[in-house]
């Protein structure tokens, strides 16, 4: 089994993969059945044990055996953590875990200025999206930071746009008033609202949407009208449906993609026993 996890500043998504059961040979080694899944809160002052425990624990739940465990890759956008994740692996699952990162093979060319600088999950959803949906597409990540990701149709990651999240937002809008009540994000019945809570409601949900169709209609004029839109996220869902552009809502679309990376990197891990998957791909490549 593959377990994979997409550490955000807020939450972690967490996923366990297992090989298919159809056909023989090259085909039937792959990871393609998604088993088991969490979204947890990104807590960084967690310890390893701590960690481990909370692992565990949901593996229990889900009735999936921690030895079982053959490959472990990660996504995380908070580097203080990736040393606590790694002796977790190694502790907990006798695994060297996999960190997407400068050095590792994704199949897709980076086009910005410093492709260090773009967050590992961003490349996982472009990964993924470019898998199922084909290119040119657009990836909507509503998280902590709501970022719109671009691939050509040749599956060139070309850059994008990063605002904050309508998390943030919310929080700043209480933070800042001495009178506005922090509230519980949703769509509203209606746009005009007749108390304080819904004409909030309809602020933020009417508002960020208005946003979020404005850039997708912006990025449709550069990239062409033909481009598929796909929201992932904790709060894709939300918003997915309510777009005028967004046509797929696939909330595990960072799993899939580091799902992917890992098979692409997997004969690479095989040629350098031992070592770390970076180690082995030598010069950043993407």
């Amino acid at each position: 089994m593959l377990f994979v996890l997409d550490v955000g500043n807020t939450n972690t998504v967490l996923g366990v993969f297992a090989r298919s059961e159809a056909g023989n040979g090259e085909a039937a080694a792959k990871y393609e059945r998604l088993v088991a899944h969490w979204r947890v809160a990104t807590n960084w002052t967690q310890t390893v044990d701590e960690y481990g425990v909370l692992f565990r624990n949901l593996f229990a739940a889900a009735d999936v055996e921690p030895k079982a465990i053959q490959g472990i890759v990660i996504a995380s956008v908070v580097p203080s953590m990736d040393s606590t994740l790694r002796e977790v692996c190694e502790r907990y699952f006798r695994t060297k875990p996999l960190f997407l990162e400068p050095g590792i093979r994704t199949g897709m060319p980076v086009q910005y200025e410093n492709p260090a600088e773009v967050g590992a999950d961003r490349i996982a959803n472009g990964v993924a999206a470019l898998e199922k949906y084909g290119g040119p597409c657009v990836v909507v990540d509503f998280g902590t930071a709501t970022t719109f990701d671009a691939v050509s149709a040749k599956g060139e990651y070309l850059g994008g746009v990063i605002c904050p999240g309508i998390g943030i937002s919310a929080e700043a809008l209480f933070s800042r008033t001495a009178r506005l009540p922090r509230i519980d994000i949703r769509k509203p019945e209606r746009v005009i609202g007749t108390n304080t809570v819904g004409s909030i409601q309809s602020g933020l949900y009417y508002g960020y949407l208005a946003l979020v169709d404005g850039i997708i209609e912006l990025l449709l004029k550069e990239l062409g009208t033909q481009t598929k839109v796909v929201a992932t996220g904790g709060l894709a869902g939300l918003f997915g449906t309510g777009s005028k552009y967004i046509r797929e809502v696939d909330d595990l679309l960072t799993l899939e993609g580091l799902r992917i990376i890992w098979e692409r990197n997997a004969a690479a891990r095989k040629l350098a026993p031992g070592k770390s998957a970076a180690g082995a791909a030598g010069k950043p490549r993407r």
